[in-house]
């Protein structure tokens, strides 16, 4: 479906939030209707957790309340976002059938009183998921209000009860065929675990030590469908009666139960949620590598800012409040990256329940408050871009990502506590962002043939076909970094015999891995060129690689750190180590001056945000976020979308739009 016919439904980019109507009386209604003009919100999402409220009982619908909140916010020129309720199941659903309710890897069954009690894997959830959605498709499926249809809220809950394992069973039967075939993966030889019966395998739940990778790994694959078949049931349910868009808001966080490749492939529009967890340049900075991942989910397409925090900052143990000016920052770093839009949960603060200090656009102190007006700018902001509606940001450098590979840094037994996934994902998009550049995430098995640079930093499982792939990537005139730890097993977790990595990978970076030595943590130590590691080093040889640094101490002295090698028309570079973060940047930097990879807008300083949208009919838009605390004179004048005139400075802390001029010659397009 096309979702320009979002946009063309707002009359521009979406502004607004989650709205909880249920949770107030008519007088703050009032209230509502015009503080929502004054933000120009035009996009409610709604009912995301009323499901106690609209089926009070099994089988009993409550539709009245719901019909009133939609006619009223159509009246207001607000569209709907309607939620399907099925993330939170009522008190009724869980004592009819308790069986439905999650059970923990330690065999502990959750009870109800809050969110997420449910199993998605639980017959009775899915038969009550897929009717309240048609109901809800059946009633409203044509209203004039409905926008965009929101099924369930951020998928992530695991279970490991009975009726998840009889699933999972029905899908490892799919996988492998035969229970040969299985032990063969899982290798079971191992510590006297052959099945010799479907009925024998469990979920990996906790047991007396580590837990078999191959099972844990084909878990999480298995999760990742459950779920997806469970969307997709709600979803088709909603077509049955309806055709206006489909989406489900997927989570972005430092963890993850799905594939987002698949989700992405299977919504009529990505949408994502986005919670910053450090302040100041750092929350910019992981506010790009969620959108850029948003975007390479959407396969380069639009995509939507769901859900996120007005004045929310997760930092450890606390909830630190946003430095003025970042509600906006924040929102255009997501539009800037190709979002339709900017959403926030949610309106108004609520006044009781387990979220009582979550932020929202409405604080607890009202409109009267720094808050709102930083949401109100905001709102008039995003106004003023509707011409951005249906382009997006392009990228000429990618990082690998692959969920297969992060759930495999999950299994048990690796030869360091401090190996991760995540971390080396956001540390190499931070390189590149601080470099100025637009990010595309990449599958390793996809062509990769448009990036001038490819980084793989964290892909620890790598397919045969995969491997193959990032060979012929460099042969072809690539620039590939590969980072320790990279190419270790296949898909079943087998690990590569000969030397690491995989050997078509070999083969690229003209190197061979034969030892991994972790290093004590907290230790560090010197290269040859000046620069510090920690955490990891490998014993490798060069098989015509150049080797640019050497470790310096101990029995891996003299050895090379840091090679490259110049295969075919390209170059594959591999760092055996974990470099300090200026000499990381500095390597990243070298790399990207060797692809020829530059800035859309050169000649900003550091800490000058900027990227640049496209439109399929050539016009484009250079989105700036200054993240100084002086005012940066532009290259050249612009015209500016926000303040509707011509700009030559951006302020400290300030923004700009700036149409894109086509030459010297050309006046910007109206």
């Amino acid at each position: 479906m096309d979702v320009r016919r979002l946009t063309d439904r707002l009359g521009g980019l979406a502004f607004g939030g989650d709205y909880n109507p249920e949770q107030w009386d008519a007088e703050v209604w009032k209230q509502d209707d015009e503080l929502m003009r004054r933000a120009r919100v035009n996009l409610a999402t709604v009912g995301v957790f009323s499901w106690a409220l609209t089926e009070p009982e099994e089988g009993r619908y409550a539709f009245d309340w719901l019909d009133a909140h939609l006619d009223r916010l159509h009246a207001a020129g607000v569209a709907v976002d309607l939620a399907t309720p099925t993330a939170s199941p009522p008190p009724w659903f869980t004592l009819a059938h308790p069986d439905a309710l999650p059970v923990g890897p330690d065999g502990t069954r959750l009870t109800h009183g809050s969110r997420d009690t449910y199993c998605v894997a639980a017959p009775a959830y899915r038969l009550a998921a897929r009717r309240i959605a048609a109901a809800l498709a059946e009633r409203y499926g044509d209203h004039p209000a409905l926008a965009l249809w929101h099924v369930h809220n951020e998928y992530v809950s695991l279970c490991h009860c009975d009726h998840a394992a009889a699933a999972f069973r029905v899908w490892l039967r799919a996988r492998h065929g035969s229970l040969d075939a299985l032990n063969q993966a899982w290798g079971t030889a191992f510590w006297s675990q052959r099945y010799t019966s479907w009925e024998q395998i469990l979920p990996p739940r906790r047991s007396q030590w580590h837990r078999n990778p191959g099972q844990a790994l084909d878990y999480s694959r298995f999760w990742s469908d459950e779920t997806l078949a469970a969307y997709r049931e709600q979803r088709d349910a909603i077509r049955a009666h309806s055709d206006r868009p489909v989406t489900t808001n997927l989570m972005m966080p430092g963890y993850q139960s799905l594939d987002l490749w698949a989700f992405g492939r299977e919504v009529d529009l990505v949408s994502v949620d986005h919670y910053p967890t450090a302040p100041g340049v750092d929350a910019a900075a992981h506010a790009a590598f969620d959108a850029d991942r948003a975007r390479s989910f959407a396969g380069g397409a639009p995509w939507l800012l769901m859900e996120s925090g007005t004045n929310t900052v997760y930092v450890g143990d606390r909830v630190l409040p946003k430095e003025p000016g970042d509600i906006l920052r924040h929102s255009l770093a997501h539009i800037a990256r190709g979002s339709e839009g900017a959403l926030f949960f949610q309106w108004r603060q609520s006044k009781a329940g387990a979220e009582t200090w979550h932020s929202s656009m409405v604080p607890h102190a009202g409109p009267d408050s720094r808050t709102f007006r930083e949401v109100t700018a905001t709102g008039e902001a995003v106004a003023r871009l509707g011409e951005l509606a249906g382009s997006t940001a392009r990228a000429e450098v990618a990082v690998l990502h692959d969920s297969d590979a992060w759930w495999a840094m999950n299994v048990d037994g690796l030869p360091s506590a401090e190996l991760d996934y995540i971390g080396p994902l956001r540390r190499a998009h931070r390189a590149l962002w601080d470099a100025g550049l637009t990010v595309d995430f990449a599958h390793p098995e996809r062509d990769l043939s448009r990036y001038r640079a490819v980084l793989a930093p964290a892909l620890f499982l790598l397919t045969d076909a995969a491997a193959e792939n990032l060979r012929r990537y460099v042969a072809d005139g690539g620039t590939l970094l590969v980072q320790h730890f990279n190419g270790i097993v296949d898909e079943r977790l087998h690990a590569r015999l000969g030397g690491y990595p995989a050997a078509p990978l070999r083969e690229a970076l003209g190197i061979r891995v034969e030892e991994h030595r972790p290093l004590a943590r907290g230790e560090e130590v010197a290269l040859s060129d000046g620069s510090t590691i920690s955490s990891w080093s490998e014993s490798l040889r060069t098989e015509g690689a150049e080797a640019l640094a050497a470790y310096t101490h101990g029995l891996l002295a003299g050895r090379p750190a840091l090679t490259r090698h110049a295969f075919g028309s390209g170059h594959g570079w591999y760092l055996s180590t974990r470099l300090d973060d200026a000499s990381y940047t500095a390597l990243v930097g070298r790399l990207l001056t060797e692809a020829g990879a530059a800035p859309e807008l050169p000649g900003l300083p550091a800490g000058v945000e900027a990227v640049t949208r496209h439109a399929p009919d050539g016009r484009s838009w250079h989105v700036l976020i200054n993240h100084l605390d002086e005012a940066v004179p532009l290259p050249q004048p612009g015209h500016d979308l926000l303040t509707d005139g011509t700009v030559s400075r951006l302020p400290a802390g300030g923004c700009a739009v700036l149409r894109a001029i086509v030459n010297a010659h050309q006046a910007p397009p109206a």
